[in-house]
């Protein structure tokens, strides 16, 4: 309830006193970078100093899970080094010697971020810590993440590591596909195997426990990163990612940028798999199939400017049987000022069989044909 007090104070404060430099809409910070992010669409809805490089603290760990996710496999078995069992700082009390599987680790280093979780995943995967940094440098050019360097998959303080906020968002964002990530980063609580029975976890980012809709990500802190926090949130079916970096006050910052983005802006959507029109099927077993966009489409502008959005559907007036569940069948378009931004295909929900010769036949005959 503190933390929630603290957001509304701060967002009051910032409406009050924005400053000289910024408009009075914008979200007072006190973290010097910031950006805010649409998950759906990768539209950045805000941002300050978000290309500027910087120490990323803990949420390094996102890299790190989407490496592990991508090269392991979430049952593979890892032995904990001395190595790892020894790396300081925050901690899930690995032993030397133990075993877990890669998936208990993802947690420890994504719920509760143990810096020892991360290196035995480093590790397990690839060796050695440096050789593990090398693979997460070659995935950030690959997302496009060019103003990054990792030099561990923890996040510890060390000379060339170094990210930025807009990186960090376009890392996450990709890492949310994860259906694994996104689950996990949305967990306040969970446990794992110990040696003498069960390790519990306890997620650090408080903002699940107060704001609303929030569904992850990774917190982050050292002295000379500061208060680092990566954090989404769905509402509506929008999903909003922020990052703010060397924040003094990174919860009431957090949310301050998702208000804005949930206040200020409208999405014009399309989500994947939701059913939003049907066509008729001349000759099926059943007279209209459903349709519903291949993958979620949606295009994001500032709420005074929402009825220069349309979303079109393109449909023909009725097909033939038969028709194969995810055959496309149109295509829905979303419009800016007329113009064509984004669209994706219609598909068939199900199948629709051809009737038989002898039913079509009854129902000729039925019609008086």
């Amino acid at each position: 309830m503190r933390t929630l007090f603290y957001c509304k104070l701060f967002l009051f404060l910032g409406l009050l006193w924005p400053g000289p430099t910024l408009a009075a809409a914008e979200p007072y910070l006190t973290a010097p970078a910031a950006i805010l992010m649409e998950v759906n669409n990768g539209q950045v809805l805000y941002e300050l100093q978000a290309r500027q490089e910087r120490e990323p603290a803990s949420t390094t760990k996102i890299m790190t899970a989407i490496l592990a996710l991508e090269l392991g496999q979430l049952d593979m078995p890892v032995r904990v080094s001395e190595y790892a069992a020894t790396t300081p700082g925050t901690t899930i009390y690995l032993t030397i010697g133990e075993t877990l599987k890669l998936s208990e680790l993802i947690k420890g280093a994504l719920i509760n971020s143990g810096n020892d979780a991360a290196t035995a995943i480093a590790e397990g995967l690839a060796g050695s810590e440096s050789t593990f940094a090398w693979l997460m440098n070659r995935k950030a050019r690959q997302l496009g993440a060019y103003n990054t360097s990792f030099k561990n998959p923890h996040g510890l303080t060390e000379a060339g590591h170094y990210t930025s906020a807009y990186d960090l968002a376009i890392m996450t964002r990709y890492a949310l596909r994860n259906p694994f990530f996104s689950k996990t980063v949305a967990t306040k609580e969970a446990q794992i195997s110990a040696p003498d029975g069960i390790r519990f976890l306890y997620n650090t980012n408080r903002l699940l426990d107060s704001y609303p809709g929030c569904d992850g990500v990774k917190t982050g802190t050292t002295d000379a990163a500061g208060q680092c926090l990566v954090a989404s949130a769905t509402r509506g079916g929008r999903q909003l990612l922020s990052v703010v970096l060397g924040s003094s006050e990174r919860y009431s910052d957090s949310c301050a940028l998702l208000d804005y983005g949930f206040e200020n802006f409208y999405a014009e959507m399309a989500l994947a798999g939701e059913n939003c029109g049907q066509v008729y099927v001349n000759g099926g077993e059943t007279a209209a199939v459903a349709v519903a966009p291949e993958t979620t489409v949606s295009f994001t502008v500032p709420k005074e400017e929402a009825a220069l959005l349309e979303k079109r559907l393109i449909l023909p007036a009725a097909v033939n049987a038969p028709v194969k569940e995810g055959q496309q069948l149109g295509e829905v378009v979303i419009l800016y000022k007329g113009q064509e931004v984004v669209s994706s295909a219609l598909i068939a929900t199900g199948e629709v069989r051809t009737l038989p010769w002898w039913s079509r036949l009854l129902m000729f005959a039925s019609r008086g044909l």
